[in-house]
């Protein structure tokens, strides 16, 4: 009897940590940010920059950002008004505040509730998990700069920045 419950117990491990690591391992606590759509959103966005996932920002700062496309980070990103409409509420639903989610919820506690970041580099949580990388590490031409994720994030679009899937370029 003693070996069948150790057997059941060896079992009932191994499971569980496939599973644990079929779901994105145990990088903040085994979840990476759900993957989130919008046909819009992917197709404007990307056309200047990477997408970056709508839980890195709560509510307020996506909604600030949208209302000032005109002078989006030194450029025009003006869009009509519907399309700006239903990017805004596809952000806003999907914002950090409204994310389900460990990451999510830890960017948004990092957010002082009377501020609203643009830059996802300027939150605390974003400073806390790249204090290690030094200014000149994201200043080499293989990255660019800090909000440029997917130079050592392949995933950062999808919402996965699994530390064990990081790798910084040369």
């Amino acid at each position: 009897m003693k070996k069948w419950m150790q057997l059941l117990l060896l079992l009932t491990s191994v499971s569980s940590t496939s599973a644990l690591l079929a779901s994105g391992g145990m990088e903040e606590g085994g979840r990476s940010m759900p993957v989130e759509s919008n046909a819009k959103w992917a197709a404007e966005c990307s056309s200047c920059h990477m997408l970056y996932h709508p839980g890195l920002l709560p509510e307020r700062s996506w909604h600030k950002m949208m209302s000032g496309l005109d002078k989006h980070f030194g450029e025009n990103a003006s869009l009509d008004a519907t399309t700006q409409k239903e990017i805004t509420a596809f952000l806003a639903l999907n914002s950090a505040d409204k994310q389900d989610n460990r990451r999510a919820k830890r960017i948004n506690q990092s957010i002082p509730a009377n501020s609203t970041p643009l830059r996802i580099t300027e939150t605390r949580y974003f400073t806390s998990k790249h204090d290690e990388v030094s200014a000149n590490t994201f200043k080499r031409k293989s990255i660019g700069s800090a909000s440029n994720c997917v130079a050592c994030h392949k995933n950062a679009e999808k919402g996965d920045f699994s530390e064990s899937q990081i790798k910084i370029p040369r």
